[in-house]
């Protein structure tokens, strides 16, 4: 039986292995022979020169992206809301890593992403990725800590490094946020004048420059800061890409009432309420430029320089059918009849600029988590409003995945559940947050607060209740529980990964691959992973012949990881014909039991894929 791997996706081989698919002969032993490439593509390989966005530091970021890691995600009941029912995920950690073992169970499932990065201003804190490490160092350090035991730490100006820092904690998190989104998937990342050219030109090179929606400016402060040195800035960015812009399509925002006064129908047209629409262009045709006579005999020309928007064949056909307006006394410049009722799409077009009256400015989202949580516990909350103008925009299904890896004070995870709420749709989230600790004397360590997970997690299960209790009877179903899942090392002991480095003698001695303290709950979520399962489905546990045997999803993966398994637990789980089926591989004494249970398996379910841990 094959063993499960126990390590997140090598980005790196799949792309060698889809260069192979198109140029087999220039991958050999799972080496790419770039000559030979080069020479394959000809004349369209750059040159030695060529326009590129560079900095100290890339290399390494690109090569982090696509380099394995063995790392798991643990799941947390006790912290958990709803476990049982919730499709909602909440995961405390590293996002780089989270986002690498999350490359199986989502790769191509996510439609929208919203991310708040560190906007690098000098002030706030970054990732200490140092890329520069071998893969122990790199290990040793995730594991977590500089010398004061901070994940995090600040980046000054005084840095020499100062952007190319920020720059290589963002790109592998970009290449790896892309994987994850349909295509027809939508990302909006926030960011301030810091970073917003280099973000942009990293956004490019990742998720391409035909894929770029829009630069959003977010009005973010309702009033002007008279303190300003030299101008007050009152805004932010929101940086918007399509995974694929031929297969996205934006969401059109609801028609206002004063969008819909413009329209009248002063001659009663039974079609309903129009506005006039002007009958001449700029672009100068002869075969448009022709007299017209109004009702009352006045001949119209065209004005000068221009021509009437319709041929003279078209201006009569909608003359005939009274779509066009000579004013009320028949006498003035005609115009053309656009009905509401014929508009080619529902609701309006969106515009760049997010005026605080529309999507709320930072105090809003600062009133928001207070009046949930204790004043003060989170520093500069987004709006639920502007997160709601995203999720317009991004067109979602009813049963969308939204993903926040920057999750902070989960406004994210708030504007899903009230959108649900409203129009009773099933859409989930997933919330990815390093826990960072409450600086000690600030106001979320005095509420109790130890990082800013627990802030998250409490504003998801309070704004839950408020939300299901304004909603009344017909938010009843409403999914407002979350699964939290927390990273760490690997369940697995190191023998597992290299069972050659060690003598049979010491093999021997080992009584099992498993690190002491992992529960077969820890087991059969990194199975989910490995397998590339989705981690908010159902499961349940049921005693079998006196052993514990989970099943997911009604039969997408069975496991049982107790030792010494009978034959007649081995059969009844053939029996019941799952997609997979996963045994610890010290649950048999010997060599002959595995083959033993892989022929119950060709017998009783063929189709079964089986595996050992």
């Amino acid at each position: 039986m094959d063993k499960m791997r126990f390590e997140s996706a090598n980005l790196t081989a799949a792309n060698i292995e889809k260069i192979a698919e198109l140029f087999p002969g220039v991958v050999t032993e799972g080496k790419v022979n770039f000559e030979l490439l080069r020479s394959l593509l000809g004349d369209e390989v750059y040159g030695d020169e060529a326009y590129e966005f560079t900095w100290v530091g890339k290399k390494a970021a690109i090569a982090e992206a696509g380099r394995p890691i063995r790392k798991t995600l643990r799941p947390c009941p006790e912290e958990s809301k709803n476990w049982d029912t919730t499709e909602n995920l909440y995961i405390e950690g590293d996002n780089l890593d989270v986002l690498k073992l999350l490359q199986e169970s989502y790769l191509g499932k996510v439609k929208m992403i919203y991310i708040d990065p560190p906007y690098n201003t000098g002030n706030d804190f970054i990732y200490r990725d140092n890329f520069t490490r071998d893969k122990d160092e790199y290990n040793e350090e995730a594991g977590v800590y500089d010398e004061d035991g901070d994940r995090l730490f600040r980046n000054t100006e005084s840095n020499g490094r100062f952007h190319s820092d920020w720059c290589s904690m963002m790109y592998p998190r970009l290449v790896l946020a892309r994987n994850l989104l349909r295509d027809d998937g939508v990302i909006f990342i926030s960011i301030d004048d810091n970073e917003v050219d280099n973000l942009r030109k990293m956004c490019n090179e990742v998720l391409g420059e035909a894929n770029f929606v829009a630069q959003l400016v977010w009005e973010r402060a309702y009033a002007p800061k008279n303190d300003a040195k030299y101008i007050s800035n009152s805004h932010d960015y929101v940086v918007m890409y399509a995974k694929s812009i031929n297969n996205f399509q934006i969401g059109r925002l609801p028609r206002t009432e004063e969008a819909n006064s413009r329209y009248s129908n002063p001659d009663n047209d039974p079609r309903g309420v129009w506005k006039p629409s002007d009958m001449s262009v700029k672009t100068y045709n002869a075969a448009s430029d022709y007299p017209i006579t109004t009702p009352s005999g006045r001949v119209i020309e065209p004005p000068a320089g221009r021509c009437w928007r319709l041929s003279k064949n078209a201006f009569f056909e909608r003359l005939q059918d009274n779509r066009i307006w000579f004013g009320p006394d028949g006498n003035s410049v005609p115009s053309i009849k656009r009905f509401l009722s014929e508009l080619k799409y529902d609701g309006m077009a969106p515009t760049s600029i997010l005026f605080y009256k529309e999507v709320g400015h930072s105090q809003e989202g600062a009133k928001e988590v207070t009046s949930l949580l204790e004043a003060g516990a989170f520093d500069g909350p987004k709006p639920i409003r502007l997160l709601r103008r995203f999720l317009t925009l991004s067109n979602l299904d009813n049963d969308s995945i939204i993903l926040d890896f920057f999750s902070g004070s989960a406004t994210t995870a708030h504007a899903v559940m009230q959108l649900n709420a409203e129009d009773g749709g099933k859409r989930k989230f997933i919330m990815v947050q390093l826990p960072e600790p409450c600086p000690e004397g600030s106001e979320a360590a005095k509420a109790g607060y130890k990082n800013i997970c627990e802030i998250g997690k409490e504003r998801i299960r309070r704004a839950g209740e408020k939300i299901k209790e304004d909603a009344g009877l017909t938010a009843q179903n409403l999914d407002i529980g979350f699964r939290v899942l927390k990273l760490d090392d690997t369940n697995m002991k190191d023998v597992y990964y290299a069972a050659s480095e060690y003598t049979q003698d010491l093999l021997s001695m080992m009584e099992d691959n498993i690190k002491d303290g992992r529960t077969d709950m820890d087991l059969l979520y990194a199975c989910l992973l490995d397998w590339g399962l989705p981690l908010s489905m159902p499961h349940t546990q049921e005693k079998i012949g006196g052993f514990a045997v989970h099943t997911y999803n009604n039969g997408d993966l069975i496991a049982c990881f107790d030792k010494h398994i009978s034959d007649a637990v081995i059969k009844e789980i053939a029996r019941r014909q799952p997609l997979r089926a996963v045994f610890r591989d010290s649950g048999f004494a010997s060599s002959p039991e595995k083959i033993n249970v892989e022929e119950i398996f060709k017998l009783l379910a063929p189709n079964t894929s089986v595996k050992v841990l």
